[in-house]
């Protein structure tokens, strides 16, 4: 068992704000098919299959360093070819645009030198993105980092984990400081690595198992812990709150990152998902976590006017 499920265990096993509904988990698998698999990255608003092998690694190293916490009041939003996108389809639509626009990206010295105001250009909407500032200085110590150990060329990077997706995951964390993601709960460390694991699962699924994407070991990756797939898990029935934090959630008030509720939100969510993954194995056997994830957000991204809200943790992990 990984570390991410071993510790998320212990917080589901221990949880008094957050409870999975097992009931809910079979309703869902009874009504799953197998042709709802499909990476969302690929449904995205930019056609990443027009950049070369090499340029698609570095996009989603890019994507991934700086995709986390859009919310707000409004929602920052970009106009991209006559759509209105928001949240992480608005940050790939936003990297797409730029580099329609011949701004250099994908160069990882660039990118090291880059200040607040090119990233403010750059993520350009109705209002200043959020945590801007935090943003700019992952994105500078990444590049910095890819820049100076690997020639500013992640493949070399991605070639020392010899193929192996746990490994690749655990560089990731290794190397890059704001890709390592836990948080306490009742004195034992909870590790989720969200934005780690995503980006060992995109490279997998853009690559479709082949070339950069051919890893061993991805059925090991779990869910990824955001604000999004939670909020279908609840709206599913999958996923329930105690009174108090149900109240905070549809409230809209903030919930702070590493307070016993939120870990107990991403730690039933990664739970939620690993538990349907085992029932659907009876019936699709070669389907993991990282499918189910997409699949449930790429839900999340169908809007109803009666829907709840989603919890609101301002943080640079998701």
């Amino acid at each position: 068992m990984s570390e991410v499920l071993e510790t998320t265990k212990f917080v589901v096993d221990n949880a008094r704000h957050v409870k999975i509904n097992q009931k809910k988990i079979t309703e869902f698998c009874n009504n799953f098919e197998e042709s709802y698999i499909s990476h969302w990255i690929k449904q995205g608003p930019y056609d990443l299959t027009k950049l070369n092998d090499e340029d698609k690694l570095h996009f989603l190293l890019v994507f991934n360093s700086t995709s986390f916490s859009y919310w707000g009041e409004p929602k920052w939003t970009i106009d991209y070819h006559g759509e209105k996108c928001d949240g992480s389809w608005g940050m790939i639509a936003a990297l797409g645009k730029n580099l329609e626009n011949k701004v250099p990206l994908l160069n990882m010295k660039w990118l090291s030198a880059m200040d607040e105001k090119e990233f403010e250009k750059i993520t350009k909407g109705n209002v200043k993105i959020p945590l801007l500032k935090e943003r700019v200085q992952i994105l500078r110590e990444v590049a910095a980092i890819v820049a100076q150990k690997y020639n500013g060329n992640f493949s070399l990077f991605f070639k020392e984990a010899n193929g192996d997706a746990m490994k690749l995951l655990s560089h990731i964390i290794t190397t890059f400081p704001s890709f390592n993601d836990s948080s306490p709960y009742k004195g034992k460390t909870v590790y989720f690595h969200k934005r780690a694991q995503l980006l060992v699962s995109d490279i997998y699924q853009l690559f479709n198992g082949c070339d950069y994407g051919k890893l061993k070991n991805i059925n090991q990756l779990t869910a990824c812990a955001d604000y999004k797939i939670p909020w279908i898990l609840r709206k599913l029935g999958i996923l329930s709150y105690s009174e108090s934090l149900a109240q905070k959630v549809d409230n809209k008030m903030e919930i702070l990152h590493g307070s016993e509720e939120e870990v107990e939100i991403r730690a039933g969510t990664i739970w939620a998902n690993e538990l349907i993954k085992q029932k659907l194995r009876k019936k699709i056997p070669t389907i993991d976590s990282i499918h189910i994830n997409d699949h449930l957000w790429l839900l999340s991204q169908a809007k109803s006017p009666h829907d709840k809200p989603y919890h609101l943790t301002r943080t640079t992990a998701y």
